[in-house]
């Protein structure tokens, strides 16, 4: 039984990939940096819950330190601050959180995976490969993990670690609640979208489960687009 944790595992994107590993029979660890959030999350066989702020070394540290394996971390915490993030402040606590969080996992769990030849499986995003004017630090800060996950998988490829990344598009999260309640945005965001229609969590949770197996061995370095063929427009 492979065991993963799951980042930002219990909302959103990072919950849609929490269940869809539990369902195949891998232990999760699902954490969050929100205990209403955890305290919200509905039980499911196979998913351990756990408070852990990425920002924090210490808390990181509590998680991982007392692991005797890991097969697979799965980093989806992230924050999104439409509008405000031309505030220094709130541009460099998006950056913290997205990208040096990403990074601070990925360095906690590098022993761990070596032993185990395991995987990592990094967010970024559509706003990896185009810009977005209401939310550049969340823009840099996906920019920065598609590049960080082609680093890493250089650097540890020698210890058996395969590193990816997933950029998914429009997905039903909370955090796109606000784009879909909006008819004139989500008409916009349906007009460039081939597949006509919003993801799902599942739906990215297959491809995050794909990248941690063994048929994707040989599989590294790489960032896998789930949009409905929006960054093909």
């Amino acid at each position: 039984m492979k065991k993963v944790i799951v980042t930002g595992g219990t909302g959103g994107i990072g919950a849609g990939v929490a269940h869809c590993l539990a369902g195949v029979g891998c232990k999760v660890i699902a954490v969050s940096a929100s205990q209403a959030e955890l305290n919200a999350f509905p039980p499911q066989e196979g998913i351990e819950l756990r408070l852990m702020d990425v920002t924090d070394q210490a808390s990181v540290d509590a998680v991982f330190g007392p692991l005797d394996r890991l097969d697979g971390l799965v980093n989806c915490a992230g924050i999104l601050r439409r509008g405000d993030e031309y505030d220094i402040d709130v541009f460099q606590r998006v950056i913290d959180v997205n990208l040096v969080g990403t990074m601070r996992c990925c360095l906690a769990a590098q022993t761990l995976l070596a032993t185990s030849k395991g995987s990592i499986v990094n967010t970024a995003s559509m706003l990896s490969t185009f810009g977005g004017p209401l939310v550049p630090a969340y823009s840099a800060s996906k920019g920065g993990v598609s590049q960080l996950t082609k680093s890493l998988a250089g650097e540890w490829a020698d210890d058996g670690i395969r590193v990816n990344a997933i950029a998914p598009g429009w997905i039903e999260t909370e955090m796109t609640q606000g784009l879909r309640d909006n008819p004139e945005r989500a008409e916009g965001i349906m007009a460039r979208t081939p597949m006509k229609r919003w993801g799902k969590t599942s739906e990215v949770g297959a491809l995050v489960r794909w990248l941690l197996s063994e048929e994707a061995s040989f599989v590294t370095g790489s960032v896998y687009p789930v949009d409905g063929g929006y960054l093909a427009m």
